[in-house]
């Protein structure tokens, strides 16, 4: 099934996750597990993401297929432009296309670790809109185009106007739908919006949120992503250091508020980034379903 097929009922919000491939035998399977039980929750679907220059490349693949045969759930596999040739890149579409999977994440990526900034590979991709012109034209509307949104501006541009006219390339290429990078404070959301239609830009943009588990944890994720921790939250984190128990239940306490308030004020669903774990999305995404809001 397509994603963009599932935006097409505007009385219907979405409620989606994101998980990583796991590096040991041990971890697959614990990962089956929570997939399992996310699954109760009934998602709209499921993205996995791809390690820098493709490194988790065939543990994607594997992955986005068992949720998609196994558990059948709906499966999107992440794709990045980074330390991948054109034909490289084509060959995993392929591979994609052939075991029925119909939705893609196309991303320009991050550097590998050790790299400070991206490079384009000889015979690649140099930007997100590149690698989405190059899917349209090589396969039409056979696949499902989601890409990504960044409230705060990109690490390499914190302008937001000029980062919302690199989205507008990257939808004008053929873009379905956007997913937004983690973020604390809903008034980025709301604004990030409200620029992007104004640029023209009509597809759904779908906020994405992180539930904190621990101080050190979310530090680690703002700093990759750019993503700022709105003073108070941060006091409250600090208060809460020492204490991981207290930790979690600020941080589901402070993603179900964000999610209300995204929800009410129009948002077209929530994407967790669950680093795959259930726990919190689980209670957060339960108090939406009693709230009626999901």
């Amino acid at each position: 099934m397509k994603i963009s097929s599932l935006f097409a009922d505007p009385g219907r919000k979405l409620f989606s996750f994101e998980l990583f491939p796991p590096k040991t035998e041990a971890g697959r399977l614990a990962l089956e597990r929570t997939i399992r039980d996310l699954a109760e929750l009934s998602p709209a679907f499921v993205s996995v993401t791809y390690g820098a220059g493709g490194s988790t490349r065939a543990k994607t693949l594997e992955l986005v297929q068992w949720i998609d045969r196994e558990a059948r759930l709906c499966a999107m596999a992440h794709l990045t432009c980074v330390g991948a040739t054109e034909s490289e890149i084509a060959a995993v579409l392929d591979t994609l296309v052939e075991a029925g999977i119909e939705n893609v994440m196309a991303l320009r990526g991050d550097p590998p670790a050790g790299q400070e900034k991206f490079e384009r590979t000889a015979g690649g991709f140099g930007f997100a809109a590149d690698l989405v012109a190059f899917i349209r034209k090589r396969y039409g509307r056979k696949l499902c185009l989601g890409g990504a949104g960044n409230p705060e501006g990109h690490l390499e541009c914190r302008d937001i106007d000029q980062d919302i006219r690199h989205l507008k390339a990257k939808v004008d290429a053929g873009l379905d739908f956007v997913v937004t990078q983690l973020f604390f404070d809903n008034r980025f959301y709301f604004d990030f919006v409200a620029r992007a239609r104004a640029a023209g830009i009509s597809v759904p943009i779908v906020p994405g949120l992180m539930p904190i588990r621990t101080l050190a944890g979310i530090e680690r994720m703002t700093k990759l992503s750019g993503a700022s921790i709105p003073p108070a939250l941060q006091a409250e984190l600090e208060r809460c250091r020492e204490d991981e128990a207290a930790t979690l239940s600020l941080g589901i306490a402070q993603t179900t508020a964000q999610a209300v308030e995204l929800l009410h004020g129009g948002a077209p669903g929530i994407h967790f980034y669950t680093l795959n774990q259930s726990p919190a999305t689980r209670v957060i995404l339960t108090a939406l379903k009693t709230a009626r809001l999901a």
